[in-house]
């Protein structure tokens, strides 16, 4: 089962900035999952649509411009990073987890990946682009159907993993609440890997194993490597 570092390593330091990708890089993790939002003509690597929560600024992000936002504190004298300078960072030493928040990021995804190929040789095989809004998965397929896919629930649906499928995509993401062994079947059957989120306990992590699960998400990706070690 692949450990993916969710925001970074988002336990221990700021998440979502440069730090946090650092020390997941240190830390061997599988992957690292990331969140967007577009500001201006930038992608922008921060998770909430209010910056409050994570950095020293208030208010909604969409109030700020390029500038603004990045003079924010984001924790530990980290800023808001953009997906450019995680890329160049991250330089295809593991799988990169992009997920989309902004319903307006898709269009600009496509045109700055097209750039990091060019200019970072970033390898569009080591991506995986995920979202809970699937208008935006649909649009990245019609237009680059060789990108992974991880479609985002936070539920059970009542035909289980037959939504990601529509999707083409590559994997199903779930919430650890919302997961059980049908899912994980039904998804396995479909082709379909299933990734679930977020899980901070050990005892969590080698249920989940033990049920098939192929990644999960956690904000202690060391700690997490030394669980599933534990259990072998």
């Amino acid at each position: 089962m692949k450990i993916i570092a969710h925001r970074g390593y988002s336990g221990l330091y700021p998440e979502n900035t440069l730090l946090a990708i650092r020390k997941a890089l240190d830390a061997g993790c599988d992957g690292i999952e990331i969140d967007l939002y577009r500001v201006e003509d930038t992608l922008v690597v921060i998770h909430d649509a209010d910056v409050s929560r994570t950095t020293n600024g208030t208010g909604l992000i969409n109030n700020f411009n390029l500038q603004q936002l990045q003079l924010l504190d984001a924790g530990q004298g980290q800023r808001v990073p953009t997906l450019m300078q995680v890329l160049q960072l991250v330089n295809n030493q593991c799988l990169l987890n992009i997920e989309l928040k902004g319903a307006d990021t898709a269009d600009l995804l496509l045109q700055e990946l097209a750039t990091a190929e060019q200019q970072l040789g970033t390898r569009p095989e080591l991506l995986l682009i995920s979202s809970f809004n699937h208008h935006l998965l649909r649009f990245l397929h019609q237009h680059r159907p060789e990108l992974k896919l991880g479609a985002l629930t936070a539920s059970l649906p009542l035909d289980y993993a037959a939504f990601a499928s529509q999707l083409a995509a590559f994997s199903v993401h779930c919430d650890q609440d919302f997961i059980d062994e049908r899912l994980v079947q039904d998804a396995h059957q479909r082709g379909l890997q299933v990734w679930v989120y977020t899980v901070n306990s050990a005892v969590r992590a080698r249920q989940l194993h033990q049920l098939g699960v192929d990644a999960i998400f956690c904000n202690y990706p060391l700690e997490a490597k030394n669980w599933l070690s534990a259990a072998d």
